[in-house]
């Protein structure tokens, strides 16, 4: 057992179920996905866009509507079912104990609002501060994400920052209240490549700094490669793969993280005179509201049969660590129950 699983238990999904009823029949955007995140830990969850990588955050966080959203499983918080915990109750965990970056900044963040007003914002509700102690931790958390001259900026509005900027004042928002579990939501999807590189430097940094455990949504493997421990790989609102994430990269076992991992550019391939074709995963994602009765990505796997098409394969530990959902993933090293 690594010194990694020694740590205490802070987050369990069990059989979470988020579905969605719309005229043309219910939509199942995660269907049956269940993960473990233990205290400061980075687990990431990637897969392509309408995956339910960004629904799952969300149940976690109860921010499903309800109607026509329905939530069912479990989901754990430090032993706690969240899903069985009244209004008043869940409000006082969000953005105090577990806090989430959303996608973009620019509509996350109210624009009316000054920047130190939207991180005062967290403080007064859940730390019962003053304004003028709210103003100055403001300011002690824009100097923590490295914002420059924070106490002229505590008082400027978002349309006033670059979109590198704004990032950091929702990541300051996020953890201004020391969030145990702190769920990004594609952090870095809006911004260029340097910008990119400085807020995943700065998460892992504050990690340290804080101690949270981070949650990770992203459909880009390299930032996975930059910050996460281990990875969960979603396709059409199932888990098909869960590995640390050297053993992910160094042998995936499902044909679809095969796939991911295959249709990513090479740095420098172009020089080397190597004219080969990106891979790609063709076909299209089979649509949620209709029950697949085999393998999810039977449509576009290259490794299909019959029993693929017939029988859904079970999640099996294919090697120490290493789950995947296919009926034709090698086993390696795994002890006989």
């Amino acid at each position: 057992m690594s010194e990694m699983d020694n740590r205490p238990m802070l987050l369990e999904v069990d059989n979470l179920q988020t579905h969605f009823r719309t005229m043309d029949g219910v939509n199942r955007a995660v269907d049956g996905v269940s993960f473990h995140v233990r205290s400061g830990e980075t687990l990431a969850i990637v897969g392509e866009s309408g995956c339910g990588k960004s629904v799952t955050a969300m149940s976690i966080l109860r921010l499903i509507p309800e109607p026509p959203g329905k939530i069912a499983g479990s989901i754990k918080f430090q032993g706690k079912d969240l899903l069985k915990l009244s209004d008043r109750e869940m409000r006082a965990i969000r953005g105090n104990d577990i806090s989430m970056i959303f996608q973009e900044p620019m509509t996350s963040l109210n624009p009316v609002l000054t920047n130190g007003q939207q991180i005062g914002e967290t403080l007064r509700l859940h730390q019962g501060l003053n304004a003028q102690q709210a103003e100055a931790r403001a300011v002690e958390m824009l100097k923590l994400v490295g914002i420059p001259e924070p106490e002229r900026r505590v008082r400027e509005y978002p349309h006033q920052l670059s979109g590198g900027m704004r990032q950091r004042v929702m990541i300051a928002i996020a953890l201004a209240c020391n969030p145990k579990l702190l769920i990004a939501d594609e952090p870095t999807t809006a911004l260029d490549v340097t910008i990119q590189a400085q807020i995943l430097d700065l998460m892992k940094d504050l990690k340290t700094t804080v101690g949270a455990a981070i949650v990770l949504i992203t459909h880009d493997l390299g930032v996975v490669a930059e910050v996460a421990e281990r990875v969960v790989v979603m396709y059409a609102g199932r888990k098909v793969e869960e590995a640390r994430v050297g053993d992910l990269f160094r042998t995936p076992r499902h044909p679809y993280t095969q796939g991911l991992l295959g249709s990513v550019p090479k740095l420098g391939s172009s020089l080397t005179g190597e004219t080969t074709r990106l891979a790609e995963i063709p076909g299209l994602v089979p649509s949620l509201k209709q029950r697949i009765p085999g393998c999810v990505f039977a449509t576009r796997c290259p490794k299909v049969t019959e029993l693929c098409r017939a029988v859904p394969p079970a999640l099996q530990e294919k090697a120490p660590g290493h789950i995947a959902a296919c009926h034709y993933a090698e086993v390696e090293g795994v002890a006989a129950a």
